[in-house]
């Protein structure tokens, strides 16, 4: 029975992987990335106020503030616009 859990564990636990797992930052052309404007559109959306966009290793980061007026620094891979759960990730 125990052998049996442990198995449905793994399966669940590898089937859920990918979806932990870390974005990267954009590695092709810059021809391919999105507009900066599109990214600070849809986070006005959000509800944010964009103070700044930097491109950071083929990564877009963000300063902004949330709805209550908190500040949030955020990193986005500029070819798909993936939040990235690291808002460092394009800095070396």
């Amino acid at each position: 029975m125990k052998s049996l859990f442990a198995l449905a564990l793994v399966a669940v636990v590898a089937a859920a992987g990918p979806a932990f797992a870390e974005g990267k930052c954009a590695t092709g052309s810059k021809s391919k990335w999105q507009p900066k404007a599109a990214l600070e559109a849809q986070l006005q959306a959000d509800g944010y106020k964009v103070r700044q966009i930097k491109v950071e290793g083929g990564c877009y980061e963000v300063y902004a503030t949330d709805k209550d007026g908190k500040r949030a620094n955020m990193a986005y891979n500029a070819e798909t616009l993936e939040k990235l759960d690291n808002a460092e990730a394009g800095e070396k």
